[in-house]
């Protein structure tokens, strides 16, 4: 179905339903509804960039220090990492896009009160999710890394660091809930400027946690960790007075709590979930294969290349950000010609970006591997890694935009099917291939293919118009 051909479809009332309160509407939100769309989804997306690489960079820059406690400690961090990126890529990306939709098509809509009230709701599933998976992580982390191939001193290094980290794992999900409120109503530079802020404190905090300074006792890779709490609480101290204070939109008060509220979120957010644990369980079963076939060392050249990914991922999600707003914005009021717009012009973007990093990667992995290790087998690894899969990774930023963007329509379905795809033909085929061969080149040709396919699936479906053979999800009618 073609764009042209969506608006011969739209119902009467869509336009005036945009339209009618645009006296009282929040120019903001007036911007999502009538403005420009590749600037005005520019504008937005380079905030959001930032905070998404301050997001990424705290892992970097730990991987990095870490990296002079030696190669255990290393494949320790390799062990965690997925999980790590897991709970931001959930609170940030699944649960986070599925709040920054439920505001945002309340907000396109016009219910402001109904805004409000989402943040409350908002607040209570990620600290119930948040303390939940701390829970998980330290009551069964030891035989989640043992499964995954850790053993011995790696093992122990990734326990050091995976129990100081999850047992503030709340203070993640909180400070993500928070600024995905924020980007819901449009505003994409209060939670940027936070996040940065923090990594240029995390930046000498890090080291001299890790390997001690003056009062401060050496504590290894858990100082890592220590560092990396200390940056999340003080974020979320600042984006909750942020919100109290009444600067944002929608405002945190006091609200009777309705299953219709908890269902707006959770309807985008705990699919898109699936989607998040996906990528990161084709990552950990990948390292898996990778240590099987070629011990620590092979695991730690491919945990630090893989780390492309995850690099990429904030890239994206700040396209994706403003893509769940806009998009939803314009479905809450009716304007889904628009929408579909907008989601073709992120995933074009999205392809560009991440497809000239990832050439490049590939073009001089060194530049990449050598920053963390110069082990000759992480080298060798990592540079068999970047070469095959890194030009297949603009498929991965394709696919990655489209996903925010059917948040922001509350269209799940076809982004879970392709990650499904995509997990059968990366881990299902690379198995296979390594029994076969025994050679990590097929492994990482199957991961290359399964991005391609996970990209083109997606491009295909949403481009038809897959969306809109349903009728569209609006902000739920609440009656008080």
């Amino acid at each position: 179905m073609s764009v042209a051909a969506l608006d011969g479809h739209l119902p009467a009332v869509s336009a005036a339903r945009s339209d009618a309160p645009a006296a009282a509407m929040n120019p903001r939100t007036r911007l999502l509804l009538q403005g420009p769309i590749v600037p005005t989804l520019l504008r937005m997306a380079w905030p959001n960039v930032l905070i998404m690489f301050g997001q990424a960079a705290t892992g970097l820059i730990e991987t990095y220090w870490v990296g002079y406690l030696g190669t255990d400690a290393l494949a320790g961090m390799a062990l965690v990492f997925p999980g790590v990126m897991l709970m931001q890529m959930i609170s940030a990306g699944a649960m986070g896009g599925g709040i920054s939709s439920a505001i945002a098509r309340a907000l396109g809509a016009g219910r402001r009160d109904q805004a409000d009230a989402l943040v409350m709701h908002a607040l209570i599933i990620n600290i119930a999710l948040g303390l939940t998976c701390s829970a998980i992580m330290l009551a069964f982390g030891r035989p989640i890394y043992r499964a995954l191939g850790g053993e011995g001193a790696a093992l122990e290094a990734a326990l050091a660091y995976s129990n100081v980290v999850f047992a503030g794992n709340v203070l993640l999900w909180v400070l993500n809930g928070f600024a995905s409120v924020i980007r819901g109503t449009g505003n994409m530079l209060v939670p940027a400027s936070v996040i940065c802020a923090g990594v240029v404190v995390l930046l000498p905090l890090s080291p001299v946690l890790i390997f001690g300074l003056g009062p401060f006792p050496a504590l290894g890779i858990a100082g890592g960790g220590v560092a990396l709490l200390l940056f999340y609480a003080a974020g979320t101290a600042v984006l909750t007075w942020y919100i109290l204070s009444g600067r944002n939109v929608a405002r945190l008060r006091p609200s009777p709590l309705r299953w219709p509220l908890f269902r707006d979120i959770l309807g985008v957010g705990a699919v898109a979930a699936v989607t998040s644990v996906q990528t990161n369980v084709i990552i950990a079963l990948a390292t898996a294969l990778v240590v099987a076939a070629g011990g620590a060392a092979a695991a730690a050249g491919y945990g630090t290349a893989a780390r492309l990914e995850y690099l990429l991922v904030p890239l994206v999600f700040g396209l994706g950000a403003p893509l769940v707003a806009m998009v939803g914005t314009n479905i809450g009021a009716g304007q889904r010609a628009r929408a579909l717009r907008i989601a073709m012009a992120g995933g074009a973007v999205a392809f560009a970006a991440t497809e000239a990093i990832s050439v490049a990667a590939a073009v001089w992995p060194p530049a990449w591997i050598g920053r963390v290790s110069t082990h000759p087998h992480v080298l060798a690894t990592g540079t068999t890694y970047l070469r095959i899969v890194g030009p297949t990774y603009g498929f991965f930023g394709l696919a990655l935009a489209l996903y925010f963007a059917s948040q922001g329509a509350g269209r799940l379905f076809w982004p879970l099917s392709a990650g499904f795809l995509r997990m059968l033909v990366a881990i299902g085929g690379g198995w296979l291939a390594l029994r076969a061969t025994g050679s990590l080149l097929w492994l990482f040709a199957a991961l290359a293919l399964g991005l391609f396919l996970h990209g083109m699936t997606l491009l295909v479906a949403i481009g038809s118009g897959a969306w809109f053979r349903r009728p569209a999800p609006g902000p739920s009618a609440v009656v008080s």
